[in-house]
C-alpha cells in the first residue's frame, strides 16, 4: 500500500504543481480570461488518463491467462522505462520547471484559445498517462486480492492535490529539488520490483524460460499471507520465491540506476541543465526552494 501511496503522491504532485504554475501565472499577469481554456485542457487530460486506466484494467480481463500475463509483463516494462526517464528528467529540470511552463504559456496566449487548451492538456496529460500506466502495473504486481493498492493510490493523489492547493495559496514551502530527488530514489526501488514482477509475468506467459528455476524460496520464513510478507510485497513488491531471472533483472536495474541517480556528477546530478530564459540565472527560480535565495551582500 505504501508503494502505491508513494506513486500517487509523487505523480500527482507533479501534475498539481504544473496546474498551480499555469493558474498562478495567468492570475498574476491579469489574464483570468484564459483560465477557462486551461481548465478545459486539464479536465480533458484527466478524463483521458482515467479512461486509459479503465481500458487497461477492464480490457485485460477479457484476455486468456497467457495473454493477460504477456500484456501485464510488457506494460510493466514499458511503465518502468517511462518512470525511470521521468525521475531523471525531473531531477534535472525541477529548478526550471516554472520558467519552462511560463514560456510555453506565453506562446499559447499569443496563439489563442485552442493553443491554451492544448498547452494545459499536454502539460497535464503526459503526467496523467504515465501515472495511469505505472499505477496499473504496480497494482497488478502488488495485488493481494484486496483494494489496499488502489486505496493507497487514491490517498496519494488526494494528498498531492491538497499539497498543490497549499502551494498555490502560499501556505507551504518545501525544497522541491530535494523532494523530487528522494521520492525519485524511492520510486526507482519500487520500479525495480515492478520490473522483476513484469519479467515473471512474461515467464508465466512462456515468453521467457526459467519459470521453475528459483533463486531461493523463503516462503516458510516469510509467508506471503503474513502481515510482514504482505508489507514487504506492498512496499517493495517482494516475492519469497523469485526465479533466478527475476533476481538478475532486479539487481541489474536497481544497482546502476540508483548509483547514477544519486551520483554527485554526471547525468544523475543534472549536468546539462536547461538554462532559464531571458538570461535569468538558474538559482533565481523560486520553485526548487519554495522561495527566492538571499542575495549576496554588496561590497
Amino acid at each position: 500500500m505504501f508503494s502505491n501511496y508513494l506513486i500517487g503522491l509523487r505523480e500527482g504532485l507533479e501534475a498539481s504543481l504544473v496546474v498551480c504554475i499555469l493558474i498562478a501565472y495567468l492570475v498574476k499577469t491579469g489574464r483570468t480570461d484564459a483560465l477557462k481554456p486551461i481548465w478545459i485542457g486539464i479536465a480533458v487530460a484527466v478524463l483521458i488518463a482515467m479512461g486509459f486506466g479503465c481500458a487497461l484494467e477492464f480490457g485485460s480481463q477479457e484476455l486468456t491467462f497467457q495473454a493477460q500475463e504477456a500484456l501485464g509483463g510488457s506494460l510493466s516494462i514499458v511503465a518502468v522505462g517511462l518512470v525511470t526517464w521521468m525521475v531523471f528528467w525531473m531531477r534535472r529540470t525541477a529548478r526550471h520547471l516554472k520558467a519552462e511552463l511560463h514560456g510555453k504559456l506565453d506562446a499559447a496566449l499569443a496563439m489563442g484559445t485552442g493553443a491554451l487548451v492544448a498547452t494545459a492538456f499536454l502539460a497535464v496529460g503526459r503526467e496523467g498517462l504515465e501515472t495511469a500506466l505505472f499505477v496499473w502495473a504496480s497494482v497488478h504486481a502488488a495485488s493481494d486480492g484486496t483494494p489496499r493498492p488502489l486505496v493507497g493510490v487514491a490517498l496519494g493523489l488526494a494528498t498531492a492535490v491538497f499539497l498543490g492547493w497549499l502551494f498555490y495559496r502560499g501556505a507551504l514551502r518545501i525544497n522541491l529539488a530535494k523532494f523530487f530527488t528522494w521520492t525519485g530514489g524511492m520510486l526507482v526501488v519500487v520500479a525495480a520490483g515492478v520490473l522483476a514482477y513484469g519479467f515473471h509475468d512474461l515467464q508465466e506467459a512462456d515468453w521467457i524460460p526459467g519459470l521453475t528455476n528459483q533463486a531461493f524460496d523463503i516462503s516458510d520464513t516469510v509467508p506471503p499471507d503474513s502481515w510482514y510478507g504482505t508489507l514487504l510485497k506492498g512496499v517493495f513488491n517482494f516475492q519469497p520465491d523469485p526465479t533466478v531471472f527475476q533476481v538478475t533483472v532486479w539487481l541489474l536495474y536497481l544497482v546502476p540506476t540508483l548509483a547514477l541517480f544519486f551520483a554527485p556528477v554526471g547525468f544523475g546530478s543534472g549536468k546539462g541543465k536547461v538554462k532559464a530564459p531571458d538570461g535569468t540565472a538558474p538559482d533565481d527560480a523560486p520553485d526548487d526552494q519554495g522561495s527566492r535565495p538571499s542575495k549576496a551582500p554588496q561590497t
